[in-house]
């Protein structure tokens, strides 16, 4: 729904937008020759938050690019009016696109937004009952009710076990089958939910049982960790040296690739096939781990979850 107004408090905004620029000024004016042309990149425009303080912070030749799946995101984004703001409907895997070495930092914001979770009809959340939907591009792919329809149980089981870490993943995917096969296919998210407390014998205190399988299947159907990594390799070619990355994550499957991503990375690599040939020297240096504070977890409580990692790209 275009145009409503729902709210999204973006996490560790300044801490990023700070880790993002390091021990760059923040000035106004033309920049000096040797920092002419920075371009940055906001990878996952969601609600602009991140791309508005970044804008206050560029010079004026400065250049900012924004990506972003979501059409609703692209309206929002055209209320954006600084010729120094540019933004693309696409994932961020497209990142690969920009010229080799060209980019100054980029930061990426994972997860879902509020307003993707506040919204009955983009199907992200078992809070409100909407149309099992789930797709961060609305306007292409399988949504989560047709993936549904169709998948087998094992395909399911799979699918909720290992982007959902549920252990009852196969007693949950045996019902969706099931249910599809007495009454027709789930079509909505309240059938999901239900469906799921159904077939949960115990949950962790304060957990809906759905949470995991809801997570689970929103990560399936947009490819979300395949993208990560397509984006991190992406990153690191448009990275120009002294460039940083950084990268906000909110489970624990994100949050592993980019840790293990920059690990790789900030290292000598040895080719084991050719044991005498020189190592490719270490194409990252990792900066840090920032979670948020306790003021910022009491007024949001979405941000408990979220761990910032920031690199450098060094010269290789």
């Amino acid at each position: 729904m275009v145009g409503t107004a729902w709210q999204h408090t973006t996490v560790l905004l300044n801490e990023a937008v700070d880790a993002l620029f390091g021990d760059t000024p923040a000035t106004t004016g033309a920049p000096t020759d040797h920092q002419a042309g920075r371009n940055y990149v906001d990878a996952t425009f969601g609600r602009g938050g991140h791309s508005r303080l970044i804008l206050s912070r560029l010079r004026a030749d400065d250049r900012l690019i924004a990506f972003d799946k979501d059409p609703e995101a692209i309206a929002d984004a055209a209320n954006i009016t600084d010729p120094r703001f540019s933004i693309r409907h696409e994932g961020f895997r497209y990142l690969r696109d920009l010229p080799g070495a060209s980019v100054a930092g980029v930061l990426m914001d994972l997860g879902v937004s509020s307003p993707q979770i506040d919204s009955p009809e983009r199907g992200f959340s078992f809070r409100f009952d909407g149309p099992l939907d789930m797709r961060m591009d609305t306007t292409r792919g399988m949504s989560v009710a047709q993936w549904l329809a169709e998948a087998e149980s094992n395909q399911i089981a799979e699918v909720i076990r290992d982007y959902g870490e549920e252990r009852f993943a196969g007693s949950i995917a045996k019902a969706i089958v099931a249910r599809r096969q007495e009454r027709g296919p789930i079509s909505t998210t309240s059938e999901l939910a239900k469906l799921v407390a159904d077939a949960v014998k115990t949950r962790e205190s304060g957990q809906n049982p759905a949470t995991r399988t809801f997570q689970a299947l929103r990560i399936f159907i947009n490819a979300e960790l395949e993208e990560l990594q397509q984006a991190l390799e992406g990153a690191l070619d448009v990275l120009q040296t002294g460039g940083r990355l950084v990268v906000i994550s909110f489970h624990s499957l994100e949050d592993r690739i980019v840790k293990q991503f920059i690990a790789k990375h900030s290292r000598e690599q040895y080719d084991r096939r050719a044991p005498f040939a020189p190592a490719v020297g270490m194409k990252l240096k990792a900066l840090g781990r920032v979670k948020p504070d306790e003021r910022e977890v009491a007024a949001n409580s979405r941000s408990r979850s979220a761990v910032m990692r920031v690199a450098q790209r060094t010269n290789v």
